[in-house]
């Protein structure tokens, strides 16, 4: 099993196979990303049908054997705040540029959790309370969001894609392109390194440089707009926006 593990890259570490751990698990393996999952508990662990992990994940060596070196991810999502705290801490010390994404019981382990490093935390009874009261008000919006986003049952699915300074996209307008005519994939917004969202953007905007750009279209679609981004800008020939 570590052997399996050693030859991971840009995974996902998965700390506590609780309820919160289990469904992250089964939704990033329907998303074909490969993941370790880390508990103390044995017992937990055998059921587990993903690389796993057994020990403290607090502890820099369990990390080392997950993979934290070459992980692009890792989800703390342990029963307790405190704990989540711990490993968002043990983990930003050894990987500052590592994403951590870290589950909170209470409002106020909240900002603890931001000041330990978490890049994103998450509350998941706020997140269920809002999600039921959505569907009392925009029924129909929260089902069609929940069918792209998770079912797999419609043909469309979101999909997010950063602009690196390499990128043909990079300086380019969206009208220039082309991003619609050569994929048939819908630029639903676009958010800058700053956290700005620009939304429906407007076909004169410039695609820069860190830009995450958040489009919708079939599989095949958007298999199309991440070959496009990653493509070179290497023709001295394309359009030039004007700024």
């Amino acid at each position: 099993m570590e052997r399996d593990i050693s030859r991971m890259h840009d995974h996902v570490i998965v700390c506590g196979w609780g309820r919160v751990g289990r469904e992250v698990a089964r939704f990033l393996s329907n998303a074909e990303r490969d993941l370790v999952v880390v508990d103390r508990d044995g017992e937990r662990l055998a059921e587990v049908p993903f690389a796993t992990i057994q020990g403290d994940v607090t502890d820099d060596e369990t990390l080392e054997r997950a993979g934290i070196r070459r992980a692009a991810t890792l989800v703390a999502a342990l029963d307790s705040d405190g704990d989540n705290l711990f490993v968002t801490v043990a983990a930003k010390s050894m990987r500052p540029d590592l994403q951590v994404i870290a589950r909170a019981r209470s409002d106020t382990s909240e900002p603890k959790l931001r000041r330990a490093g978490a890049d994103r935390v998450v509350n998941p009874q706020q997140l269920g309370g809002d999600r039921m009261a959505s569907f009392v008000v925009q029924p129909n919006v929260v089902e069609f969001v929940d069918v792209v986003m998770h079912d797999g049952s419609l043909e469309f699915r979101l999909e997010e894609f950063t602009v690196s300074a390499e990128s043909s996209l990079a300086g380019l307008t969206i009208r220039s392109a082309h991003l619609r005519d050569e994929t048939g994939a819908l630029v639903l917004a676009i958010r800058r390194p700053d956290g700005e969202f620009a939304t429906n953007p407007s076909p004169d905007r410039v695609i820069d440089a860190g830009d995450v750009l958040i489009s919708v279209g079939t599989a095949d679609q958007l298999a199309m707009v991440a070959e496009v981004a990653r493509r070179p800008a290497s023709d001295p020939g394309r359009d030039a926006p004007n700024r």
